[in-house]
């Protein structure tokens, strides 16, 4: 796996062309330490994740499941907990209190699609084709896809795409609301660096407690979730972000934000 930076941004990209970005062991622990170190290091505003070459990423790696076939099988817990750590990944890209936009290009398939869905945005071009994918190789699915999956397209048909698995091209994924955006191939990079640009920018605290209110209004009933949203927006109100930006719109000029807990 490949990091780069671009100011504040994060750069995350699979780095396995050669195999349409499909998952392996190493590629997992790699993402999860990469996830778990951004969440905590301050000069990181935003993490895009990405593919390298002309895939996202094409899930779990099929032909490494088929050899581990013919192995001596692990016992049933220690399989379990490998894969509830290597989901964790999904659990990163959801709750770290930093903006995580998805750029996709090819195929994002299975677990690979289950990643961009934990994403907070996801930016295609009109190469992106998405599918489960999982019932094909006789498998329910990981990765939280079935949490995130409802959410953005509703049950009835992410149960249609789960059970019978078709393969969307970006313009039915955009129809559905499974991508934010499709751009032009040469357009794709350029609009997703700015965005995550324009985040990581901004006002840090404030983008956190946003996205903690969005995540916690999935579960929350409405009283518990006014006090979330009233601790939280009182805190930023102490921040000198805050302050920054009030003063900016008397003056008439652009905020120049800092850091989280600013």
């Amino acid at each position: 796996m490949r990091q780069t930076r671009h100011g504040g941004v994060l750069v995350l990209t699979l780095d396995r062309p050669e195999r349409r970005n499909a998952l392996s062991l190493a590629l997992y622990e790699a993402l999860l330490a990469a996830l778990r170190d951004a969440g905590t290091d301050d000069s990181i505003g935003a993490v895009v994740l990405t593919g390298a070459g002309q895939a996202f990423c094409a899930g779990g790696d099929v032909a490494r499941m088929a050899g581990a076939a013919d192995a001596p099988p692990p016992a049933f817990e220690n399989k379990m907990r490998g894969l509830r750590r290597r989901a964790t990944i999904s659990e990163l890209l959801h709750t770290m209190p930093k903006p995580t936009i998805a750029m996709m290009r090819g195929p994002a398939v299975g677990a690979g699609l289950s990643l961009a869905l934990a994403c907070d945005l996801r930016y295609a071009d009109t190469s992106a084709r998405l599918r489960t994918g999982f019932v094909n190789v006789g498998l329910p699915g990981d990765f939280g896809g079935h949490y995130f999956l409802p959410r953005l397209v509703g049950m009835a048909k992410a149960r249609e795409l789960y059970l019978t698995s078709p393969m969307l091209d970006a313009a039915a994924a955009l129809s559905i609301g499974l991508v934010n955006a499709v751009l032009a191939p040469d357009a794709l990079e350029p609009a997703v660096l700015e965005i995550a640009s324009r985040l990581a920018d901004g006002p840090r605290t404030a983008i956190a407690h946003i996205k903690g209110n969005l995540n916690d209004g999935l579960h929350l009933g409405l009283s518990e979730m006014l006090d979330r949203e009233c601790w939280r927006h009182v805190r930023c109100q102490e921040t000198e972000d805050h302050r920054e930006a009030a003063r900016a719109f008397v003056e008439k000029r652009a905020p120049r934000f800092g850091k989280a807990g600013a």
